[in-house]
């Protein structure tokens, strides 16, 4: 089996040293740094995920902070949503767009103040599409990338876990939203987010040198939790129809296309690079979009597109796909044409072990 050769161009994390002493077995590259993808097997980590509680090494959701009097405007140039309605202490996801209306990433932004914005990103080049716009615009701010590694602490538990080592007041933050809290006197901020449905809380650790000590308080104090290392996993995410940037949808889908149109406010978000682009697209209407799809029968290991067929014709391509062992089925996200996306829509999907039947749902499993 081949490996991945490691050099200083990928990255270790600051939790790295955690992450092999619990056994980790597999990487992905995401952002050049190293990103866990499973640890015991994918189905006994899905499970675990969704009855205790796990602790994901995140850090390849890099940061980029904008800091200065023109920080506000340079977030609203970045994404169609109206972000004027933000208030500190907020994060937002939101769909960043090109001249074009496609999507280069699909973040959640933190305002920190005013005038310092955090934009937690996925998996693309976006330092440098935020920095050329500064610069092209004659922006007064500051775009770097800070040194800051989000660590997910994800699961039924996780609330139990987090108030042993923040205290009983990180229960109280809300949804979307994040507070500061002190650990050995570093102050992190800690929003209730995370890339899964199960429930939890993303800690920005600020400082590489923090990294391991709050790795092993978590461990240390979640022993009866049954907590564990963890990572995304394949088989929930798609279930709860959380997308892929890279998988599900890239530069050459707007945000209508991912079924992200309640987050483009394209009247308002006055500024956005992209809003003629997305106007267009608006009073148009999107001839493809996001689907959850039911694929009956073994579900192949899902590395590439498989085309979506009705007939002879391709309508479509599943772009993620797994079997569920909660659901039953193998679940999937597609990319469906306008005239094969409706709900009980009967298709086929071509994988490579052979043609597979398939259903086009209306809602997502979670």
């Amino acid at each position: 089996m081949a490996i991945i050769s490691q050099s200083r161009r990928l990255r270790r994390t600051p939790f790295s040293d955690g992450v092999e002493a619990a056994g980790v077995k597999g990487y992905t590259v995401y952002n050049r740094m190293l990103l866990p993808t499973v640890f015991r097997s994918v189905v006994e980590d899905y499970h675990h995920l969704k009855n205790a509680v796990q602790i994901w090494d995140v850090s390849a959701e890099r940061q980029i902070e904008l800091r200065g009097p023109d920080a506000a405007r340079l977030m609203q140039m970045l994404t169609p949503r109206d972000l004027r309605g933000m208030q500190l202490g907020q994060c937002f996801y939101i769909p960043i767009v090109d001249e074009t209306g496609g999507m280069i990433n699909d973040p959640v932004a933190l305002k920190l103040a005013e005038d310092r914005w955090w934009i937690s990103i996925a998996d693309s080049d976006m330092l440098l599409w935020v920095k050329g716009l500064a610069y092209g615009y004659r922006l007064d701010v500051l775009v770097d990338e800070p040194d800051v590694s989000p660590l997910a602490i994800q699961g039924p538990k996780a609330d139990d876990l987090m108030a042993r080592v923040f205290g009983d007041a990180v229960r109280n933050i809300k949804f979307f939203r994040f507070g500061w809290f002190d650990f050995q006197g570093s102050s992190m901020a800690v929003a209730r987010s995370g890339y899964s449905k199960q429930g939890g809380f993303e800690i920005y650790v600020d400082g590489t040198e923090n990294g391991m000590p709050l790795w092993n308080a978590l461990m240390e104090a979640g022993k009866d939790l049954d907590v564990h290392a963890g990572c995304p996993n394949g088989i929930e995410r798609i279930e709860a129809g959380l997308l892929s940037y890279g998988n599900d949808m890239t530069r050459a889908n707007t945000p209508h296309e991912a079924g992200l149109g309640r987050f483009c406010s394209t009247q308002t978000a006055i500024g956005c690079v992209g809003r003629d682009a997305l106007l267009r697209v608006a009073k148009e209407g999107p001839t493809q979009q996001v689907r959850p799809i039911s694929i009956a029968g073994e579900i192949p290991f899902c590395d590439r597109a498989w085309p979506i067929m009705a007939g002879s014709r391709k309508v479509g391509q599943v772009t993620s796909a797994a079997a569920s062992p909660d659901y039953g089925t193998g679940v999937a996200i597609g990319m469906v044409k306008m005239t094969h996306w409706d709900e009980g829509t009967q298709l086929r999907v071509e994988t490579p072990d052979g043609p597979l039947e398939a259903t086009v749902l209306e809602n997502f499993w979670i």
